[in-house]
């Protein structure tokens, strides 16, 4: 943890201010003199907001600062997936030496803190997921990276698969993941029944990707509802994509919202160009904890993404169809703040008490930030300087 006066800077596009860090918190705000030895930055009159949150990412699988990657498959997810299992070790996907490149490309551009899935299958066991590990270990004060046990390949259609989850989650995994209970697994009573199992006995969240559409993916989350109901799991659910809330049925989106409100169920979304997606603004409303992720980048899945939350911000806020000042804030606060209101944070903010993690933007308000996706002039992580100008203080792999 570090000292450090953050001067001339504008709290959430607010009146301009100095920031005093003690021991990696924020310790005061107004103006000060720097003391002896303190280190100084000068904002220059730069936005000041908590640090970016990518909340739905998959940091094992990027092909960043790889060879070009040449994809000839159809866009068939099993497909995706399969190609993905058998021959990311043939393609060279290291999983820490990639995960170290997408992570130190997140906290360039502003991220303080990832949840990342990390594929387990019994092709390759743990194997990944320790790549990863060694990737957090590594980055600790950089970054803080959440892991989620992710069985991307099916749980009930790879036998072996939950007692992998059951090791990954007893060596050091924070949360469960789940996949299509009727898409891929096609038995969604099953693989439930097996997740809130393990969620029980782990006392772990779960965050559940649920890439089905329409009355599928209606039906599955009302089966997701019976469980948080039956296991006392309000707030400790998160289902990510959930594209059957972009459907074209009014009522019968509002009755699963308010559903999702009622227990406490966090959505993460990516905006994904290509899909149906969840209205941010209607779950808003409706009081749902929203966060957002950048999902998987430049990959054998596709070519698209950026390590960047901003980025990001701007693809969910065009898929959203969103243009007023007030809706392009909003979709800053979900890559920042609703970040971490789905993954729990505690001491996040930009207030006295909170860390001082945080980063600056430029523009003349928030609205601007969002869709001037300029580099951030500085990241600050406990205090530390992590980043200037998009460049991070850490070397890429």
């Amino acid at each position: 943890m570090n000292d450090l006066l953050l001067r001339n800077v504008r709290p959430f596009a607010g009146a301009e201010c100095d920031l005093l860090i003690r021991d990696g918190m924020i310790a005061a705000i107004g103006r000060y003199e720097p003391e002896p030895g303190m280190p100084v930055e000068d904002g220059g009159g730069a936005i000041a907001i908590p640090g970016l949150i990518d909340a739905h990412t998959h940091l094992d699988k990027t092909t960043w600062g790889m060879p070009w990657h040449v994809n000839n498959r159809r866009a068939v997810l099993r497909e995706r997936i399969d190609f993905e299992r058998e021959q990311r070790s043939a393609i060279g996907i290291d999983p820490h030496r990639q995960s170290m490149r997408h992570a130190i490309g997140l906290a360039a551009h502003g991220a303080t803190h990832i949840r990342s899935h990390v594929d387990i299958d019994t092709t390759h066991g743990l194997a990944i997921v320790d790549g990863v590990m060694e990737t957090r270990e590594k980055l600790r004060g950089v970054i803080d990276i959440e892991i989620v046990a992710f069985p991307q390949s099916g749980v009930m259609v790879m036998p072996g698969t939950v007692e992998l989850l059951d090791a990954a989650l007893s060596q050091g995994c924070e949360v469960l993941g789940g996949i299509d209970p009727c898409g891929i697994d096609r038995d969604p009573k099953g693989q439930l029944d097996v997740l809130f199992g393990l969620a029980a006995k782990h006392q772990c969240p779960i965050d559940i990707h649920l890439h089905e559409a329409g009355e599928l993916g209606a039906f599955t989350m009302e089966l997701i509802f019976e469980r948080v109901r039956a296991n006392g799991m309000q707030g400790k659910v998160a289902i990510s994509h959930a594209f059957a809330l972009g459907m074209n049925d009014y009522l019968r989106v509002g009755q699963l919202i308010a559903q999702l409100a009622e227990l406490d169920i966090a959505i993460v979304t990516t905006g994904a160009p290509s899909a149906t997606v969840p209205s941010i603004m209607r779950l808003k409303e409706a009081g749902v904890r929203v966060g957002a992720g950048c999902d998987g980048i430049r990959d054998t899945w596709g070519p698209w993404g950026q390590p960047d939350m901003l980025d990001r911000a701007k693809v969910i806020g065009m898929k959203n169809g969103l243009r007023q000042d007030r809706e392009l804030e909003h979709v800053l606060a979900i890559v920042s703040q609703g970040g971490a209101d789905v993954m729990r944070l505690d001491g996040y903010g930009l207030a006295v008490g909170c860390r001082a993690d945080l980063t600056l933007l430029t523009g003349e308000t928030l609205a601007h930030a969002v869709v001037d996706v300029a580099p951030r002039p500085l990241v600050v992580k406990g205090g530390r300087v992590t980043a200037r100008e998009g460049r991070p203080m850490v070397d890429m792999p």
